[in-house]
């Protein structure tokens, strides 16, 4: 007759849990997720166009816009370069992208970020078909 073991007590059990281990997420992982929410925001050029999960654009905005993070701890600090398309209200569409990024980082990492600094690289003109941002 084999008998279980004893079920090990709550405090057992809290002990055990804290002790498994943490989770790292590193300044690559943040630098695409913010990406990825760059591109969820209106006004933004080149964000939009990707092809094969690569940024896709021509002409001078060619290279995209970028994202670079540091992560402290449960701090991250990300520097933005991107380009605005014209005549969009660049104050407007840089503190509606520093929200948006501010909180799908948070949410989607649990850190907790203390800052957006954003680079204009260029006023872009709207696209082929004259759309207009936000």
């Amino acid at each position: 007759m084999s008998s279980a073991p004893p079920a090990p007590a709550a405090a057992e059990r809290v002990a055990a849990e804290e002790t498994r281990g943490r989770t790292v997420i590193g300044a690559r992982v943040v630098e695409k997720i913010a990406f990825r929410a760059l591109t969820e925001v209106g006004g933004i050029a080149g964000a939009g166009e990707r092809h094969a999960g690569l940024p896709f654009t021509r002409g001078p905005a060619a290279t995209g816009p970028r994202v670079k993070a540091r992560v402290d701890g449960g701090l991250a600090a990300l520097r933005m370069r991107v380009s605005v398309v014209y005549p969009a209200p660049v104050r407007q569409v840089t503190q509606t992208l520093r929200a948006h990024v501010m909180a799908r980082v948070g949410e989607l990492t649990g850190l907790r970020v203390r800052q957006v600094d954003i680079d204009i690289a260029r006023l872009t003109p709207p696209g082929p078909a004259g759309e207009r941002p936000l």
